[in-house]
């Protein structure tokens, strides 16, 4: 499951082993996108595997 907007991005992850590797690469990928540096990026743990990666206000 994934959900994206232009400043945020929800999706589960399955795959314990990859949670790490995949949040990076998707901050990575959104600060890029909205010309900002990582720190500016949250990620927020919504659910069960569920996480939401989204530029800070």
């Amino acid at each position: 499951m994934t959900f994206e907007t232009d400043h945020s991005v929800t999706l589960k992850i399955w795959d314990r082993s990859a949670i790490d590797h995949t949040l990076e690469t998707v901050v990575q990928d959104l600060a890029g996108r909205a010309k900002t540096a990582k720190s500016s990026i949250a990620v927020h743990c919504s659910g069960p595997n569920i996480f939401t990666v989204s530029v800070r206000v």
